[in-house]
C-alpha cells in the first residue's frame, strides 16, 4: 500500500513562508478545526480569530502553518518555526513543474516567466541551467524567502 506525505519546512516566519508557497504552488490555506471559512474570508484571518479565542498568547500565533492542495492531489504542506538559521544546502528539495509538456526555447521561456513571477514574491533567482538533450530539459535553481534551494523544472 501507497503512503501520503507531508512535506515539513522549518521557518523563521511559518505565516510568510506559507504564504510565499501558496501562491507559488496555487495551494490554500485550511481553515481552524470545526471552522467554516466563508468564500471571500482570508483562511489565516480566521485562524488569527480562532488562536484568539483559543486564548493562545500572542506571541505563539505564529509558530505553524499549513498548506493544502485544493485539488486533494498533492501532499500537505506544514511550516513550523523554529530558533535556527537554515546553514547549509538542504538535501532536499522541490521541483516546481512550471513548464509541464514543453521543451526547447517555449520551455525555458515559460521557466523565465515562472522565475520573473516569483522573484516578484520574494525568492532569489540562483542558476539557469540549459537544456542538454536527452538528460536535461533545462531548469532554473532558486531560494525562497528564507533561503530553502527548489528548482523551476
Amino acid at each position: 500500500m501507497s503512503r501520503t506525505i507531508q512535506v515539513t519546512f522549518d521557518a523563521h516566519d511559518p505565516k510568510a513562508l506559507s504564504t510565499f508557497w501558496r501562491d507559488v504552488l496555487g495551494y490554500v490555506h485550511p481553515g481552524p478545526p470545526g471552522v467554516e471559512v466563508p468564500a471571500g474570508v482570508d483562511p489565516l484571518d480566521a485562524w488569527d480569530e480562532f488562536l484568539e479565542k483559543s486564548g493562545v498568547p500572542v506571541d505563539q500565533r505564529n509558530t505553524a502553518s499549513a498548506l493544502e492542495d485544493p485539488d486533494g492531489d498533492g501532499p500537505r504542506i506544514f511550516f513550523q518555526q523554529v530558533p535556527e538559521d537554515k546553514v547549509a544546502k538542504n538535501r532536499v528539495h522541490l521541483d516546481v513543474r512550471a513548464a509541464p509538456g514543453l521543451e526547447g526555447d517555449d520551455r525555458m521561456a515559460a521557466l523565465e516567466a515562472e522565475c520573473d513571477r516569483l522573484v516578484a514574491l520574494g525568492a532569489k533567482r540562483i542558476q539557469r541551467f540549459e537544456p542538454a538533450p536527452p538528460l536535461s530539459l533545462g531548469t532554473i535553481v532558486m531560494n525562497d524567502p528564507e533561503g530553502n534551494e527548489f528548482c523551476l523544472d
